[in-house]
């Protein structure tokens, strides 16, 4: 199969840029316990993919605001504050990125979750996301993973056949519904264990 892929589709955040809301709430909260249990009551994940589905910050918010006068403050800041929360690139991936650009033997593209409005800040910051020869983000085009439309979005804008790609994302979830569409996919966990799996594919 490794010689019929083409087209490498990568994950963002937690695959080539270190995102993490923990860089703004360990100046928040004196203990890691505090912060797991804002996260699992407040500002869950589930809320924030709302945002990465296009609900606007502003709206998503208010409304948390209102549910939870108490902890005002500390959710204002979760977006007051977003950009603190990019701790930077994974250098090691991105050096993978590189290296299979230059190779000059695939096409680039990114599939992530993430809001439309804070995904212009990553263009700013990273000049590795200009290196994509197309970008589907989900907050603009109002659905995301692991939902098969938005895989399916991505393979119809592109004209990519889903046989001839090839799927990195570090969280399972997405993983399996690559696959259930018929892209080949990698979970990633780190850039040495990705470069290891690439190798096998003679991709790299």
């Amino acid at each position: 199969m490794s010689k019929e892929i083409k087209n490498i589709i990568f994950d963002l955040g937690g695959v080539l840029i270190d995102w993490n809301p923990r860089y703004v709430y360990r100046d928040i909260f004196k203990t890691d316990k505090e912060i797991d249990w804002f996260f699992d009551n407040v500002c869950t994940a589930d809320w924030n993919e709302e945002q990465d589905a296009g609900r606007l910050l502003s709206v998503a918010t208010e409304e948390l605001v209102e549910t939870h006068k108490e902890w005002e403050k500390e959710i204002r800041a979760f977006y007051d504050r977003w950009e603190e929360m990019l701790g930077g690139p994974i250098q090691e991936t991105v050096d993978i990125f590189r290296e299979l650009k230059e190779s000059g033997r695939f096409k680039f593209y990114a599939l992530t979750n993430w809001s439309g409005e804070t995904f212009p800040v990553a263009l700013r910051k990273f000049d590795f996301l200009h290196w994509f020869d197309g970008r589907l983000v989900s907050g603009d085009e109002k659905m995301r993973k692991p939902f098969p439309e938005f895989y399916k979005l991505l393979l119809d804008r592109f004209q990519l056949d889903a046989g001839s790609a090839l799927f990195i994302d570090d969280n399972m979830r997405n993983i399996e519904a690559a696959k259930k569409i018929g892209i080949e996919s990698i979970r990633f966990r780190n850039a040495g264990e990705l470069r290891e799996q690439l190798a096998d594919l003679h991709i790299i």
